[in-house]
């Protein structure tokens, strides 16, 4: 029996090879007499699971060897924190605002710095990404914040700003949580970035953090020591009890997107591939029904990630998720602060899951124009 389609923007769908696995793993870790869940996180087992996991990442992201791969707790929103304690220095910050996450990381930001909105796109209901040559830097900002993929609002940045071609020295700073190893990195244009593993490549409870090395031993005095990024660092993500767990099953995930296969590809260039045709699969049809179903964000900045999307008469909604329901396809509710739909296309969900809503949503309209 096919499992049913989970569109859920986060906690969201893992590879049912991972699962199986975790299943089959769960009361004795091959052969260790102990599950994952029960080991110590210094014992020789886990230790191996941890080197692993990070050697997936590095390996599938091409992660350079000046970049550390951290693992730590509190989701990208404690990173909202985390990341000016570490890297503002107390000084300037410059945002770009694209959306309802940026607009958190603002917020926070101005907990610990002087922070300033270089470009916005609040004008326009995050409908467009304001163009790079647009934003307003300012010298001796210790960093530039952006979020590379609008969770909520469904606009995604496909091209990394290049700060330098900007004239702005500043490391770029990316919340990369909803599209992270969705697509290849460009590792020259970032100094960090971070994202809560939930959404796109494994289970809630982790956050991944990739920071330069020469970042590190920035921290404000009242920054934790859990969450200074020289001291995680140091100690290998071991300062404290990390989250055992959900580092075991995200190093599961990345090892299972190296062997993705997809149009004669393999691993996260397959992986790109592939999502970019289940976005261009759903937005096409949105597009093409007449007005029936719109999605309001401008085609260029269109995520392949997150997909909202509205029906013409809104009093339709409650049918439409009842009987996609009813059809195997779950977590299709919109964000509770903009309301309609949401279809979330993270990794593990595979293009037949985005032709089965594609069916629904045909079949919904035929009934219901």
């Amino acid at each position: 029996m096919t499992r049913p389609y989970n569109f859920s923007p986060g906690p969201a769908a893992l590879p049912e090879a991972v699962l199986q696995r975790c299943a089959a793993e769960m009361l004795d870790w091959r052969g260790s007499g102990m599950g994952v869940m029960e080991m110590s996180h210094r014992g020789k087992e886990f230790l191996a699971i941890h080197a692993a996991a990070k050697q997936h990442i590095r390996d599938l992201l091409q992660v350079p060897d000046d970049v550390h791969i951290l693992f730590l707790q509190g989701g990208a929103l404690a990173e909202n924190a985390i990341v000016p304690m570490n890297l503002s220095q107390g000084g300037e910050v410059d945002v770009v605002v694209t959306g309802s996450w940026s607009v958190k990381s603002r917020a926070e930001a101005r907990c610990y710095a002087d922070v300033h909105t270089a470009a916005s796109n609040e004008a326009d209901g995050h409908t467009t990404l304001p163009p790079a040559a647009t934003w307003r830097l300012r010298e001796g900002a210790a960093y530039v914040h952006v979020c590379s993929n609008e969770t909520i609002h469904g606009v995604e940045m496909h091209e990394l700003p290049d700060l330098k071609a900007l004239g702005c020295d500043a490391p770029l700073v990316a919340d990369i949580s909803s599209h992270m190893a969705s697509r290849p990195i460009d590792w020259s244009r970032l100094g960090l970035a971070f994202g809560g593993a939930q959404k796109n490549v494994g289970p809630a409870g982790v956050t991944l953090v990739f920071v330069r090395d020469h970042l590190l031993g920035r921290a404000l005095d009242i920054c934790p020591s859990a969450f200074d990024f020289k001291t995680v660092a140091a100690n290998d993500s071991m300062f404290n009890t990390p989250p055992t767990w959900a580092i075991y099953v995200t190093g599961l995930v990345f090892e299972w997107l190296h062997g993705v296969e997809y149009a004669g590809l393999r691993g996260l260039a397959a992986v790109e591939r592939r999502n970019a045709d289940k976005a261009a699969l759903l937005y096409r049809f949105i597009d093409g029904s007449g007005g029936f179903y719109r999605n309001p964000v401008a085609a260029d900045a269109r995520s392949r990630m997150n997909v909202p999307f509205f029906l013409q008469d809104e009093r339709l909604n409650e049918p439409f998720l009842a009987e996609a329901k009813s059809r195997g396809l779950l977590q299709l509710k919109g964000h509770k602060s903009v309301g309609g739909m949401r279809a979330s296309l993270y990794n593990a969900m595979p293009l037949e899951g985005v032709q089965a809503l594609v069916d629904h949503m045909k079949d919904f309209a035929a009934r219901h124009g």
